[in-house]
């Protein structure tokens, strides 16, 4: 299935959070007309007008329905925390496509899909912060509701799809990195990562490193991004093939058809374990399938958030 909202589309817009704005509003229209037509995604209750307060809440597309003055009214300053975890080592940069000008690869569906959810949480008034991570914590921010706050952290995601980074050779250390960040975020939130899951450390001590945010009561969302055609199913044509590892720029040359059973069946007993793990520990795992569609990422947040409250 092709994105309903297409990523090469994206890159005639330098405004971020504009395109978070179209995706989600699209978002929420489809989904009043698919079968989850009344699910809540509103941010806000309405009250009448009264004349001579401010007129910076007030719903103008509400009015132009219905020629009557609203105001926005908020239950609570803050309805839930929530902490972005996005992985950019050079691995998410896969599939890489040297000399394009647009980048369409796990990092750029995870930074327009981030983006998104910044949107969308900020509609319903849900504190939100992003971390940005490697091999090291190479940005952070603690959630905050202000608009200052959501301009920077769209600025940061903005940097990461400019053509002139994809080059940058960026390792990764998911598990050191999860630890820390279990550590740093003192009140208990609602933590989303974004990662392929790639990471050159034992798998144990990967999982341990899951297990301590769910330890300090976090609540947790992995959305596993892979290019699901290429990565778990290998799907390459029968000839031979360069493949380049793109956090080392080691090189092996090959024909994929020859090792293709094993290489399958090898991934697939570590995402099976992945998944049982995270079955374990109490974490969501949702599968981030980058030829997909972003509203299946956008309703596996709502349904967590659904859940929290």
């Amino acid at each position: 299935m092709k994105n309903i909202f297409d990523i090469e589309q994206f890159h005639q817009f330098d405004n971020l959070g504009l395109i978070a704005q179209e995706v989600v509003e699209g978002f929420i229209t489809g989904l009043h007309r698919s079968p989850f037509h009344g699910f809540s995604v509103e941010f806000a209750e309405h009250r009448l007008y009264n004349q001579g307060e401010s007129t910076r809440q007030i719903d103008w597309k509400l009015y132009a329905r219905t020629d009557k003055l609203f105001v926005k009214q908020y239950e609570e300053e803050t309805n839930l925390r929530c902490q972005l975890v996005m992985d950019t080592s050079s691995s998410m940069l896969f599939p890489y496509s040297k000399g394009s000008k647009h980048l369409q690869n796990k990092l750029a569906f995870s930074v327009y899909t981030a983006a998104a959810l910044i949107y969308l949480m900020r509609k319903q008034r849900d504190a939100v912060g992003l971390t940005l991570f490697s091999d090291e914590i190479e940005f952070h921010s603690t959630p905050r509701l202000s608009s200052v706050n959501a301009e920077i952290m769209f600025s940061k995601l903005s940097e990461l799809i400019q053509p002139e980074n994809a080059h940058l050779r960026k390792n990764t250390n998911t598990t050191q990195v999860l630890h820390q960040i279990a550590e740093n975020i003192h009140k208990r939130s609602l933590v989303i990562i974004f990662s392929d899951m790639l990471d050159s450390q034992k798998t144990e001590e990967l999982f341990s490193a899951l297990q301590h945010l769910r330890y300090n009561k976090h609540e947790v969302i992995l959305f596993h991004v892979t290019d699901h055609s290429l990565e778990r199913e290998f799907e390459f044509s029968n000839r031979p093939h360069k493949f380049v590892d793109l956090e080392s720029g080691q090189t092996v040359k090959f024909n994929p058809w020859e090792v293709k059973k094993h290489y399958v069946s090898t991934v697939k007993e570590y995402f099976d374990d992945l998944k049982v793990k995270c079955g374990q520990y109490q974490i969501d795992l949702a599968e981030a399938d980058i030829n997909k569609d972003f509203k299946e990422v956008l309703f596996s947040y709502l349904v967590k958030r659904k859940k929290l409250f």
